[in-house]
Parts: structure tokens; C-alpha cells; sequence
């Protein structure tokens, strides 16, 4: 997958069987369903009672032995957890599934075996029950995710969409109006984290094993270049950091202090850039809120240096809780609610796009 998760190719499975009628609206909670990857989450959400349930499986676990995500492993894994967690998830919401309004999957980004074992589930209970169903851009659901929250944010705002595939600056004017600002050029933050704890012996998942040994590090002691920070444009790029990162450690006494002080200085830069894109993207956009979400979003430094930032220069900052920054079905259930809400679904074909551009999406109403 690349980066930026552009591009238009699909697979999909054909099926002439009766479906929800254009323009049919979910009459109950949306059941929310995410394998783009290796983490299997299921979530139903109501618009007028918000999240009921979530239940969350990862693979780190599995994957952890071949130091990445085996693409095979992850789609069987995903066979085996998602029934169960479905069941598991409408226990603890007190629902059964003829409670069910509509259902909402993963559609893209992301690895399309994994990818089509959430679609398959999703339009396969859709279709025998009845219901409106609706497959979710990834990257949506993720800026969407603090609208979870209690004091959710709203358009127009900034958003920072950084994960281990992406690291992406978006102008929101309003729910499915989306322009692409910035995007990485090579690795993403994310990816930069893990490949980073990799060459240093850190154990899988490398970034956030990282970002707790940072925690240790000495300030000062090492310093790295901030990528494509000395020009304009919001672009990112973070391949040329890492290199830095090697030859330092590679020239190191490589003792515990030392990676705890690399580990530091290499999070300062990330950090550091992140703030400086986001500031810049305000400032051309004239928006007064960032949202920033995904996977490196949980990180703390980066929550703390974009809060103070804001501070100073009055904007407001808006995460997501922890928990709904990795991958999740709360979002997935959410970005589907308010698209069956405006009357967007799709036929029963069972249809994924491992490569999606955001800005394609159609505005919600």
C-alpha cells in the first residue's frame, strides 16, 4: 500500500441479490467492522446514544515473531476473530442483530486479503438482514475518530493523519470535503518509528517500544535534521532520518544511555517537524483546529508540543482517546452512521480498494 492510499484499483465479488434501497437510512445503531491490517475491531455506534460497544483483537502477538505483518497471516487471523467478535460486540451493547440499523466496513486503504474477509463479513450479514450497508475509506474513519469524543471538533479544521502508512496534512471544509495539503514522499512517521526501533534491537512494534525509551533519553544529547523543514510546502519525508539514526548508532558506544538518548533526539525530530507542518497548514488555511489522529497521534511528546503550541499561538488541538488512534471499529462505525444517515450506500457487490484516494470521497450532506 502506498502512503498516500491514492489510486483507484478494486476487487470485488458481483451479486444480483435484492439490497437495501438507494437512499435508505439506518433505523437503529450501525455496526462498525475494521481488518484493513492486524487488528480486528467491531463497534456499534448510535447517533443518538453514540458508542454502545467496541471490542478490539491485535495480531502483534502473531507477527511479532517475523518483525512485521505477514499480509497472510493477518487475513487468516481475521477468518478466525470477527465472527466471534461481532457476537461479542453486540453482547455488550445489549442489542442482537434484527436490533442492527446498518453496517459499515473497512473498505481502503489497506491489505486487500484483509481487507475483503471485513467486507465479505460485513455485506454478507448486511444483505441477509436486510440492511443499508456502506464501505468506509480507512483514512476517514481516523479523522473522524475524535468525533468520539465529548467535545468533538468541527469543520473547517486541519487534520494530521499520521500512522505507520501515512502521514498526511487534509484542509476539511466540511464531512467528506477533504484537499490534500501535504503527504509523505517516502517513509511515513510511523514507518520511520518502527524501522528506526529495528535498526537499534528494539523489540516489535518497534514505535511505541521507541517512544518509551525516549522517555529516558537525554535532551541535547544527540540532535537530527528536521526533513523539509529549512523550505516552504508541507510535504513530509523521513527515509533521510533514519539514515541519520543509523550511522549514529552505528558510531556509538551502543550502550543502554546511548539508545535511550538517539531514541530521544530521533522522537525530538519527529515531533518537532509534525508541529512545525501543522503550524504552517494552519496558518495557509487559516483554521483555528487541528485534528490529529492515527497510530503516532497517541504518542505524548507530540500531544504535549502541539497543545503547548497552541497555546501560544491560538489554536486548539483535538485527539482522539489513545485507545482510537491505533485502528478501531468505533471509528469505521461512526464514519458509516453519518454516511447511511445522508443516504449514501452502495450495491451488494462486495467491493474493496486497497488503493483510495481520500479527496475522491463524496461530501456528506
Amino acid at each position: 500500500m502506498s502512503p498516500s492510499g491514492g489510486g483507484r484499483a478494486a476487487y470485488s465479488i458481483v451479486t444480483n441479490q435484492p439490497f437495501a434501497k438507494q437512499g435508505s437510512r439506518p433505523a437503529g445503531p450501525v455496526l462498525g467492522v475494521e481488518t484493513s491490517c492486524d487488528e480486528t475491531g467491531v463497534a456499534v455506534f448510535d447517533r443518538a446514544r453514540g458508542l454502545l460497544a467496541h471490542t478490539l483483537y491485535s495480531q502483534i502477538r502473531m507477527h511479532a515473531d517475523y518483525g512485521g505483518v505477514v499480509p497472510e497471516l493477518a487475513s487468516r487471523d481475521h477468518v478466525r476473530k470477527l465472527l466471534p467478535l461481532v457476537e461479542e460486540t453486540l453482547k455488550r451493547a445489549g442489542l442482537g442483530v434484527a436490533d442492527l440499523g446498518g453496517v459499515a466496513y473497512t473498505a481502503g486503504p489497506g491489505l486487500v486479503g484483509a481487507l475483503l474477509v471485513g467486507a465479505t463479513v460485513a455485506r454478507s450479514l448486511a444483505w441477509a438482514l436486510g440492511l443499508p450497508a456502506i464501505g468506509v475509506h480507512h483514512m476517514e474513519g481516523h479523522l473522524l475518530a475524535p468525533l468520539l469524543e465529548a467535545d468533538p471538533p468541527a469543520p473547517p479544521f486541519v487534520a494530521l493523519l499520521v500512522s505507520g502508512g501515512h502521514s498526511m496534512l487534509i484542509e476539511v471544509g466540511a464531512i467528506g470535503r477533504y484537499r490534500l495539503l501535504g503527504d509523505t514522499l517516502d517513509d511515513a512517521a510511523g514507518e520511520a518509528f518502527d524501522k528506526t526501533a529495528k535498526l537499534m534491537d528494539l523489540p516489535y512494534p518497534g514505535g511505541p517500544a521507541l517512544a518509551k525509551l525516549a522517555e529516558q533519553g537525554h535532551p541535547g544529547a544527540f540532535r537530527f535534521s528536521r526533513p523539509m523543514t529549512d523550505r516552504p510546502g508541507l510535504d513530509f519525508s523521513f527515509s533521510g532520518l533514519k539514515t541519520q539514526v543509523l550511522l549514529a548508532w552505528q558510531a556509538s558506544d551502543r550502550s543502554g544511555q546511548t539508545r535511550a538518548d538517539i531514541a530521544r533526539a530521533f522522537e525530538d525530530a519527529i515531533v518537532e517537524t509534525l508541529a512545525i507542518k501543522c503550524r504552517r497548514a494552519l496558518a495557509a488555511t487559516g483554521a483555528r483546529s487541528l485534528v490529529v489522529a492515527g497510530g503516532v497521534g497517541a504518542n505524548r511528546r507530540l500531544r504535549a508540543a502541539l497543545a503547548e503550541a497552541g497555546a501560544k499561538e491560538g489554536f486548539r488541538t483535538y485527539f482522539p482517546r489513545p485507545e482510537f488512534c491505533t485502528d478501531n471499529g468505533a471509528m469505521i462505525a461512526l464514519a458509516g452512521a453519518l454516511r447511511l444517515e445522508a443516504g449514501q450506500l452502495e450495491s451488494a457487490a462486495i467491493k474493496v480498494q486497497p488503493r483510495w484516494d481520500l479527496a475522491s470521497l463524496p461530501p456528506v450532506a
